[in-house]
């Protein structure tokens, strides 16, 4: 595609070189001009007044799609248990495929995994597709993209959802790559479209500053991968759907790995995500000793500990226990906000926590807009009393 400028019709008006986000253009002789930096994106093309910038690119059309139908999950498992994020997205699914009058389908892959499909249908699942192969009893990358694959050429969804776990992350890039689809990974928020009816996938982007939404018009399934603790099951006990053993022929030799061990580390604590009780640090907090503070607060509580961006950058705590959209989201049953001032960044990541007591010098900070308990102290005073009482009550 090629850019360039009708000498005769430019009248130097510049409004081209302040569009242009690349600085590709610059006058020379009082007419506009194309520099080597010009990546085509068509910026100026639309504010030129005198139609003096031309290209040769034709305008890209939207292929039809009416053929492809159904919000798929992908149900990730693991030695035989579900991981969470698969009934989340089973509940968002669900809410998606209504508005677009589709169905809902997980895709269950392992070995001996049969019982986890009843689950998958009382979450929403229309349909499971279960593929049961001994070659899937442990998760081996070629080996799901594969049977991923094959499905999806077969039966030509419209939506692809996986969990952005560890092994959504390996495995959603892998896939879409072989389908020839695009990714938005680690969404926030997924939507329909009302006009286009296309999936509208919101995640943080240039550091959590600001939340971009992303569509993909030009190739199918829509892909994303949603973080864990976003969404939130939705139960539907009574929910009726059908489970289709799908075979696959899968050999050692395509596969291209050997799993010949697996070495679990002992959880030191609760997950973020399936924690009841957490209190979280911020800024306030003054250092890794507030934290001392902090964990104390939790142990008595029988919750985890938790920080700000902030916090983590500064070294006071490790990066997993970070809330907020570069973070974890979580949704505990009590959140206590220690020194935390309530930036929208953090409280993406905590909304969905069911009480929020929030302990702040400040009476004007952001954080009090959310919270259902607003205490304006220092958090030095108010937590070891806090702690104090606790103990005295559970004594």
């Amino acid at each position: 595609m090629t850019v360039w400028v009708e000498i005769d019709l430019c009248d130097g008006c510049r409004r081209c070189l302040k569009a242009c986000p690349y600085d590709a253009l610059e006058m020379v002789d009082n007419k506009a001009s194309v520099r080597d930096r010009c990546t085509s994106c068509g910026a100026c093309l639309e504010i030129c007044p005198g139609k003096a910038i031309l290209t040769d690119s034709q305008p890209k059309i939207v292929p039809d799609f009416s053929d492809r139908t159904g919000v798929w999950v992908f149900a990730e498992q693991h030695g035989g248990r579900l991981n969470p994020v698969s009934l989340e997205l089973l509940g968002k699914a669900r809410d998606l495929a209504d508005t677009l009058n589709q169905d809902v389908t997980a895709t269950l892959l392992g070995s001996k995994v049969a019982d986890l499909a009843d689950p998958l249908i009382a979450h929403g699942a229309d349909t499971v597709y279960l593929i049961d192969h001994r070659a899937l009893d442990k998760y081996r990358t070629l080996a799901y993209t594969k049977v991923l694959e094959d499905l999806i050429r077969s039966h030509q969804p419209n939506i692809f959802l996986m969990g952005a776990s560890h092994i959504g992350r390996d495995l959603a890039p892998r896939v879409s790559r072989r389908v020839g689809s695009g990714l938005t990974a680690d969404c926030t928020d997924l939507t329909i479209d009302p006009e286009e009816g296309i999936l509208l996938q919101t995640r943080p982007a240039f550091g959590g500053n600001v939340m971009a939404t992303i569509t993909n018009r030009y190739s199918r399934p829509q892909m994303a991968t949603v973080r864990p603790g976003v969404m939130a099951p939705n139960p539907m006990p009574g929910h009726r759907g059908k489970i289709v053993r799908h075979r696959v022929s899968l050999l050692e030799k395509e596969i291209g790995l050997k799993v010949l061990e697996t070495v679990s580390e002992k959880k030191k604590q609760v997950a973020l995500t399936e924690a009841k009780v957490i209190v979280a640090g911020g800024r306030g907090v003054g250092g890794p000793e507030g934290f001392y503070l902090l964990r104390e607060l939790a142990d008595v509580m029988g919750g985890e500990v938790a920080g700000t961006r902030v916090t983590v950058e500064e070294g006071w705590i490790d990066p997993q226990n970070q809330v907020g959209q570069t973070g974890q989201t979580v949704r505990p049953e009590i959140y206590i906000a220690c020194g935390i001032s309530g930036a929208i960044q953090h409280r993406a990541g905590m909304m969905g926590a069911r009480y929020i007591i929030a302990v702040n010098t400040d009476p004007s900070a952001a954080i009090f807009q959310v919270a259902d308990w607003a205490i304006v102290a220092d958090m030095h005073e108010v937590v070891p009393e806090m702690i104090r009482q606790l103990k005295t009550q559970n004594a």
